[in-house]
C-alpha cells in the first residue's frame, strides 16, 4: 500500500495555468505529473553538463584547472630539453677544443696521444680491385692540397723549423703605446703589456685565422690567431672582442678593443704574446712598437 501511494504522488496529474492578472483569461495550461518534472530536471542537467564538458574540453579553458595537463606546455618542455642537451653537447665541444689549445700554448702533449685508437680490425679484400685512371688523379690532386692545413705547402713546414724563418714576416704592430713590462720567462711573463689610449683599436699582426675568441676570470676578454709557420699571437685583457672563432683575418684588421678586462689588469693596455711551436718567444725582437 505505501508503495502504491508513493508511485501514485509522483504520477498524480496537475494542471499548470497561466492566467492574465486582470481579465483572468487563460493563456497557457499544461498537465503535469511529479515524474514528469523530475524527468526533466534530470535532462537538463546531463544537456548542461555535456555543454560545459566540449566547452572545458575544446577551448583553453582547460588550462585553469587545476591539475589538468597542457598540451603545448609538454610540447614546449620536450623542445627545452632538446635544446638544452644540444647547448650542452656543444659546451662540451668547445670546452675540448679551448683546452686543446691551452695544451699547444703551454706545450703539453697527453701520453696516450701516440697510442694507436683501439677498435675492431676489419679486413678487406683488395686484391681484386683495380686502380681506375680517375681515382689516380683524385689521389694526385687531394696529395697536394691543404685543405685543412694552417702550414699551406710543404715549403713552408720545412723554413718553419729555422727561426729566420718568423724573421721573414713583415709583421704588423697590434697597437701603438709605450711598453710597461717586457718579455720575461723567469717571471713566466710571456708577452708585452702596452698601455695605448682609451678604445684603442687591437689589429691582427699577421693573416691568419681565430682559434680562441672568449672571456677568461684572470686575462679578460682574449683573442688568438693561429698563423703561417706553426706561429700563433694572443692578445689579453681587451674590452671588446670584434672576431669570432673561425674567422680569417688579414694583416692589421681591427680584431678587438684594448680595455682593462680580467683580474691581472692593472690599467688599460694590451697584452700581447707571440708562440712559435709552442714556445714563447719575444715580440721585441721582430716588432718595432714606438
Amino acid at each position: 500500500m505505501k508503495d502504491k501511494k508513493w508511485y501514485n504522488k509522483i504520477t498524480n496529474k496537475f494542471r499548470l495555468v497561466i492566467l492574465d492578472d486582470q481579465t483572468f483569461e487563460e493563456r497557457f495550461s499544461m498537465r503535469l505529473t511529479a515524474l514528469n518534472i523530475l524527468i526533466f530536471l534530470v535532462s537538463i542537467s546531463i544537456v548542461m553538463m555535456s555543454i560545459t564538458f566540449f566547452f572545458i574540453a575544446n577551448t583553453s579553458v582547460r588550462e585553469f584547472i587545476p591539475g589538468y595537463p597542457n598540451v603545448d606546455q609538454r610540447k614546449q618542455i620536450y623542445e627545452l630539453n632538446l635544446m638544452a642537451d644540444s647547448l650542452l653537447y656543444d659546451i662540451q665541444q668547445k670546452d675540448r677544443y679551448i683546452q686543446n689549445i691551452k695544451n699547444i700554448l703551454e706545450g703539453n702533449i697527453p701520453d696516450d696521444a701516440s697510442e694507436e685508437p683501439v677498435g675492431l680490425e676489419v679486413q678487406i679484400d683488395t686484391s681484386g680491385m683495380k686502380k681506375s685512371m680517375e681515382d689516380s688523379m683524385l689521389r694526385a690532386e687531394f696529395e697536394y692540397q691543404n685543405l685543412y692545413s694552417l702550414y699551406f705547402t710543404e715549403q713552408d713546414l720545412q723554413e718553419s723549423k729555422s727561426e729566420s724563418s718568423i724573421r721573414s714576416f713583415n709583421f704588423f704592430p697590434p697597437i701603438s703605446g709605450i711598453i710597461t713590462a717586457k718579455f720575461n720567462l723567469t717571471e713566466k711573463h710571456y708577452g708585452v703589456d702596452i698601455v695605448t689610449s682609451h678604445n684603442e683599436a687591437t689589429k691582427a699582426t699577421l693573416d691568419g685565422t681565430v682559434v680562441y675568441a672568449g672571456w677568461t676570470l684572470e686575462t679578460g676578454y682574449t683573442i688568438a690567431i693561429q698563423h703561417q709557420q706553426n706561429l700563433i699571437s694572443i692578445y689579453k685583457h681587451n674590452s671588446v672582442l670584434l672576431k669570432k672563432e673561425g674567422d680569417y683575418v688579414h694583416t692589421g684588421d681591427p680584431i678587438a678593443i684594448a680595455g682593462n678586462s680580467g683580474n691581472l689588469s692593472t690599467g688599460p693596455h694590451l697584452h700581447f704574446e707571440l708562440w712559435y711551436n709552442g714556445t714563447p718567444v719575444d715580440p721585441e725582437e721582430y716588432i718595432i712598437f714606438n
